[in-house]
C-alpha cells in the first residue's frame, strides 16, 4: 500500500509539473504537439529513475559518510549531466533506432530542474532505495502525463482557434494554470 501511496502521490496530487512547478521550460517548451511531448515524457522517465538510483548511493555512500552533504546539489547535477551523457553514447551504439527516437531529447533533461528537484526531494523525504527509485519513476510518469495532456490542449485549440490577443506565450500560461487547477482537485485523494 505504501508503493501504491507514493506512486498515486507522484502522478496526481503532487504532479511535478502542475502542482511542484518543477520543469515548466520543458513543459511549456516541448508541449507543442503530442509526439513529441511522449518522446520527451519516455526519455526523462528513463532519465529520472536512473538518476535516483544512481543519486541515492551517492548520497548514502559517499556524502553522508564523509560528512559533505552540503555538497548534495553540485554532486547531484554532475552525476545527473554524466547520466544523460553515458546514456546517449550508450543509445548511439547500442540502439540507434531509439537514440533516433529520443536522441534530441536526452540533451534538454540534462537542464530539466525536475530531475535534480525529484533526487533532492527523495533524500529529504529519507526514502530507501526502492522507494526513491518508485518515486523518480512514478514523477516521471506524472511529468509525461502532465506534458501529453498540455500538448493535446494546445493541438486541439490550434484547430478551434482562439483569440489572436492570446497567440503563443499567453494562452499556454492560461492553459498551464487551469490544468494546473484541475488537478488541484485531487489534492485529498491521498495523504
Amino acid at each position: 500500500m505504501e508503493f501504491v501511496n507514493i506512486i498515486i502521490l507522484a502522478i496526481i496530487v503532487n504532479n511535478v509539473v502542475l502542482a511542484q512547478f518543477l520543469g515548466i521550460c520543458p513543459f511549456l517548451g516541448v508541449s507543442n504537439k503530442v509526439g513529441t511531448s511522449i518522446g520527451m515524457g519516455a526519455a526523462v522517465v528513463f532519465v529520472m529513475a536512473l538518476a535516483n538510483f544512481v543519486t541515492y548511493f551517492i548520497y548514502y555512500f559517499v556524502l553522508i559518510p564523509l560528512h559533505i552533504e552540503f555538497m548534495q546539489t553540485i554532486s547531484f547535477i554532475l552525476v545527473i549531466a554524466f547520466l544523460v551523457q553515458v546514456v546517449e553514447i550508450i543509445m548511439k551504439k547500442a540502439a540507434p533506432p531509439l537514440y533516433q527516437a529520443l536522441g534530441i531529447y536526452l540533451p534538454l533533461i540534462t537542464t530539466n530542474c525536475a530531475v535534480l528537484g525529484i533526487a533532492i526531494l527523495a533524500t529529504q523525504k529519507q526514502f530507501n532505495l526502492i522507494q526513491s527509485v518508485v518515486y523518480g519513476s512514478a514523477t516521471a510518469v506524472g511529468f509525461t502525463l502532465a506534458l501529453v495532456l498540455m500538448a493535446g490542449i494546445r493541438e486541439q485549440m490550434e484547430l478551434t482557434g482562439y483569440p489572436k490577443g492570446m497567440k503563443g506565450f499567453p494562452i499556454s500560461l492560461v492553459t498551464a494554470g487551469l490544468l494546473s487547477l484541475a488537478f488541484m482537485g485531487f489534492s485529498g485523494l491521498v495523504k
